[in-house]
């Protein structure tokens, strides 16, 4: 089981010099992959179902994997997740091709519906509409990706006799990861995605939540061409070797640890010192390095 860091661009890491160290010790550290999280915009005041208060940093996603892509050489590069729905897809698969060019190969797409329904409002998005522009917002850009002459007719996205180059490196294209706990994300994933994002879920959790994936796959077609579906958890804070190693029985392939929501919110105290220590923690408790 490959082990992964959540929170890369949110909280204390909100600056150039704080990103860049987390993302270098990740990789020394013997982490496989290092992953942000997502909100445009936060709610203020706040207000549910909003997680986190209206002045908590979030560095842009693809900023962020851009900017960490230049200070590592190996580690993999995770959106944890974008919103897919509040985003251009064309402009998006633009930008996260870019991401994957200049990283070499090391980028890995994780999307989400989103559930703060004041978010799309400010963003002029209907928020009904999310799950029908997330599954075809998947389609446009892994048509971008992949399409010799791409061509789209979609719903919400239409296009013909154009070119977005360059092209991702990973060939196809880099995995695609969908996140979210509902009947119909776990669907989106099993019909569209390389793998499943389950966010802050514990044992438990997560073991109801891969029994529901197998059964969604007895009735769900999978697109053609797509690997077994791998699975990602962020648990709800520090893991043991024990607990670690009763995750990957369950079936998970990657944990994605994280302290907890305080530094989302900045309020985890430490700093980057502190993610760090806890990052050195973790890997000496699950082996890595």
């Amino acid at each position: 089981m490959d082990f992964g860091y959540f929170g890369l661009n949110i909280g204390a890491l909100d600056n150039a010099d704080a990103i860049a160290d987390v993302a270098v010790a990740a990789e020394q550290l013997g982490y496989e992959s290092i992953w942000t999280g997502e909100h445009v915009v936060l709610i203020d005041p706040q207000e549910a179902p909003s997680p986190v208060p209206p002045h908590a940093p979030f560095v842009d996603t693809v900023t962020t994997l851009a900017f960490a892509a230049g200070k590592t050489e190996k580690i993999k590069l995770g959106s944890g997740i974008i919103l897919l729905p509040q985003r251009n897809p064309i402009v998006l698969a633009k930008e996260l091709a870019g991401v994957d060019v200049l990283s070499k190969g090391r980028l890995i797409f994780g999307l989400g519906v989103g559930y703060v329904p004041g978010e799309f409002e400010a963003l002029g998005i209907p928020y009904e509409e999310r799950g029908a522009r997330t599954t075809e917002h998947i389609e446009v850009i892994r048509t971008l990706w992949t399409q010799e002459q791409p061509s789209f007719d979609g719903q919400f996205t239409k296009f013909s006799g154009i070119q977005s180059r360059p092209l991702p490196v990973q060939n196809p294209h880099p995995p695609i990861l969908v996140g979210g706990m509902s009947a119909p994300a776990l669907r989106r994933a099993v019909e569209q995605g390389d793998g499943w994002y389950g966010f802050f879920q514990d044992l438990n959790a997560t073991e109801q939540a891969v029994k529901s994936l197998k059964e969604t796959a007895k009735s769900t077609e999978r697109r053609e061409g797509l690997e077994p579906l791998t699975i990602s958890i962020t648990p709800p804070g520090a893991v043991d070797a024990d607990t670690a190693k009763r995750y990957e029985d369950l079936g998970v392939d990657r944990l994605i640890v994280m302290r907890g929501f305080e530094d989302m919110a900045n309020t985890g105290g430490g700093g980057a010192g502190g993610i760090i220590s806890f990052l050195e923690d973790q890997a000496k408790e699950v082996g890595l390095g």
